[in-house]
């Protein structure tokens, strides 16, 4: 049986034009792990669908690979993350400074090293998962927001929280190559134990022949090109 089929449907926690590029529609587990309670972990960024390539910064690729781009150039970084459901905030965590230029060596070499050498057993999770909040939406159920930009979280530990209020900004925290947003839902609240849920969206768009078309649970492919209003 596909293990996509008893998604629990959640809201979309973006708003605007996004490219799922991890996604368990493609690869389970979708981030090549299930440590973390990332089996069916989504991995959200904002790109230029019209330049060759998918930028997900303005600027020249050359910059980008030699100098770096500065947050400020990446499409993505500052936008708003919204609750996908009526919860309660279980944890935050919002201490981790973004480094201020994306680079694609070092970026790479930290996401590698921590591929390879990371242990939840002796390590600090926040270094892999940047700034995030943990909002429990049923028994046994937990959402991730991961790699938020530093000082935007909006929510305290505690709060209850209603479907598609503010939490965050989308940032470069943590284990990023790219400022985007990764999205998770998971059995526990402590990553180091949690076994990922899948999980899909009560509705968006998918643009396909010069023709945005309602999706409806859906779970987004890395080839769907897709949007909330």
């Amino acid at each position: 049986m596909n293990e996509l089929t008893n998604s629990i449907i959640v809201d979309f926690p973006l708003r605007g034009e996004w490219w799922a590029c991890n996604t368990p529609a493609n690869v389970i587990p979708s981030h090549g792990t299930d440590m973390l309670g990332q089996r069916y972990a989504y991995d959200f960024v904002m790109v230029d669908w019209v330049r060759k390539g998918r930028p997900f910064y303005h600027g020249s690729s050359l910059q980008y690979y030699t100098l770096g781009v500065t947050l400020k150039e990446c499409y993505g970084w500052g936008r708003e993350v919204y609750a996908h459901c009526d919860g309660r905030v279980i944890t935050v965590k919002d201490v981790i400074i973004e480094r201020n230029r994306v680079h694609l060596v070092r970026d790479l070499s930290i996401a590698l090293k921590n591929a390879f050498l990371f242990n939840p057993a002796k390590h600090d999770i926040q270094t892999v998962v940047g700034n995030y909040v943990i909002i429990m939406c049923g028994e046994q159920i937990y959402a991730l927001f991961a790699h938020l930009q530093t000082d935007s979280i909006e929510v305290v530990e505690g709060q209850y929280v209603k479907k598609g209020d503010i939490l965050g900004r989308v940032g470069h925290s943590g284990n990023s190559t790219a400022p985007h947003l990764h999205f998770q839902l998971m059995d526990s609240a402590d990553m180091s134990i949690a076994k990922g849920i899948p999980c899909a969206f009560s509705n968006y768009e998918i643009f396909d022949n010069g023709k945005w078309l309602s999706v409806k649970d859906g779970v987004p492919s890395n080839k769907d090109r897709l949007r909330l209003e």
